[in-house]
């Protein structure tokens, strides 16, 4: 059944005043799930001066022990209503439902709570010295709210990195005005419910929609009362926010594109290896940020791991998000189905071996409409290969063999991207050896995915600028001021 999703301004569920609204469809089976209400720079004005007003209101006058008691609220407000998440974020995304309910909304509440835990231990420096008159001064630091953060989502894991902004955000006192992703409206628009129940002061959090350029997020990013940006998505888009927030000199914090490598040396625990690399490869179809399309096997074990790894691709059923059978849900949208399936195409002009995939899946009637794509799997390209430099974000890898660390270590360093890798041999020297050398900014080794969210996280070359996690947002989220008394 189809419903409105509205902008929350001001603790306020709005239309707009242009009346333009676009359908939001389930990529499940292309069925209309949503009529979205655009919002124009009149929203994005009201949503920013709300926003703004609530940094001199109630919100602002709270402690940090207040803060934290409202953030953790949240938390357990998401849990409380942790099947409307569900539902929600499985109507736009479309990915199992074994998926979203283990890491998506589970960790969009751990959002709330790991900053509202880390703020409470946050310290500052302070240094002592005897000034040329005799006396002493006292040097301390202080952290305040950078001020109305716009807060920029993409479309993959919609609730989990919208938290992963908002938490710390307001952890640190500042207020947010979220776009969500076109794609993804609903569990962004949901929390503001969660907002209202808890008490978080109007104009804290609110959420616009639209699109980019010539909608909400062109607007909300060139605002000249947004005091930082914060995004995660394509590295052309944030080509463009940084441009914006040139105008006026305004921080930026960015998690961009990536091209992951997975190295596989001969002497790995294969097992461990076969099955990490199938999560790191085709988990929610791809559509993972952190996810690996480069893989590079030493030469002895390399046709012996390409044949298990085909064997667990095509173990990947696709089907409905409820079905316990379903291993792989659709892609986000018809428009990204076609720009994974033009990569497809061009593999195969380019040379590609296609070992198994390559195409749509047969489904049935019911779900044929839907934005299906089969994992796929190629050998045989050179690394000049668009598939082999280019960000696709399918569920989709290239197998290389290699024969020396220093041949792997050029050739997974080649690439304009530098987000993750991972790494797996038993050889732990080695392993640590390649981390300190692979230019990326995370590094897993023998396992993928693996968090402490009080570590720092961010890409490095075109992957992105600044580093999340722990007290490393606390980095973009704060200003430090400096307070030196004399007496």
């Amino acid at each position: 059944m189809s419903r409105d999703i509205l902008n929350f301004i001001e603790g306020a569920y709005v239309r707009n005043a242009s009346g333009k609204t676009f359908a939001k469809r389930t990529p499940i089976d292309n069925a209309l799930i949503g009529t979205v209400f655009e919002a124009g720079k009149p929203e994005v004005d009201a949503a920013v001066g709300a926003a703004k007003a609530a940094l001199k209101g109630p919100w602002g006058k709270l402690s940090v022990v207040e803060r934290v008691k409202l953030l953790d609220e949240v938390a357990v407000e998401i849990n409380r209503r942790f099947d409307d998440f569900l539902q929600a974020e499985i109507a736009d995304t479309g990915k199992p439902s074994h998926l979203a309910s283990h890491v998506d909304i589970p960790r969009g509440a751990a959002n709330f709570q790991i900053f509202a835990d880390t703020i409470k231990n946050m310290s500052t420096e302070a240094f002592e010295m005897r000034t040329p008159d005799g006396k002493t001064a006292l040097s301390y630091g202080v952290r305040v709210p950078r001020g109305v953060i716009a807060v920029v989502c993409p479309w993959n894991l919609p609730l989990l990195l919208m938290t992963w902004k908002v938490g710390p955000a307001l952890a640190c006192g500042n207020t947010v005005v979220v776009k969500p992703s076109e794609e993804t409206p609903s569990t962004a628009t949901l929390l503001g419910e969660v907002m209202n129940k808890v008490g978080v002061p109007a104009g804290v959090y609110n959420v616009v929609h639209g699109f980019g350029p010539d909608s909400a997020g062109a607007f909300l990013t060139a605002h000249p009362d947004v005091d930082g940006i914060t995004f995660t998505g394509e590295t052309r888009t944030g080509t463009a926010i940084m441009q914006a927030a040139a105008i006026g000199i305004r921080p930026v914090s960015l998690e961009l594109g990536g091209k992951n490598a997975a190295v596989v040396f001969a002497d790995c625990d294969l097992q461990v290896a076969v099955d990490t690399v199938t999560r790191s490869c085709f988990e929610n179809a791809g559509q993972v940020c952190l996810g690996t399309e480069r893989v590079y096997v030493q030469r002895p074990i390399f046709e012996t791991f390409v044949a298990a790894l085909k064997q667990k691709a095509e173990a990947m059923r696709p089907g409905r998000p409820s079905d316990p059978d379903t291993k792989i849900g659709p892609l986000i949208s018809k428009e990204h189905q076609d720009k994974v399936l033009s990569y497809y195409r061009k593999a195969r002009e380019e040379g590609a071996t296609v070992v198994t995939g390559g195409g749509v899946p047969t489904m049935p009637d019911d779900l044929k409409d839907g934005c299906w794509v089969q994992p796929t799997i190629w050998t045989g390209l050179p690394e000049t290969a668009a598939v082999v430099t280019e960000e696709v974000f399918g569920p989709c890898c290239h197998i290389s063999p290699f024969d020396s660390e220093d041949e792997v270590l050029e050739k997974v360093n080649r690439n304009r991207y530098g987000l993750a890798t991972s790494i797996y041999t038993q050889d732990i020297s080695r392993a640590n050896r390649l981390a300190r050398q692979i230019e990326v900014g995370l590094c897993w080794i023998n396992s993928w995915f693996l968090r402490d969210l009080r570590t720092p996280f961010g890409g490095s070359k075109q992957s992105g600028i600044g580093r999340e996690g722990g007290v490393h947002s606390f980095e973009f989220y704060t200003e430090l001021r400096n307070v030196m008394l004399k007496y």
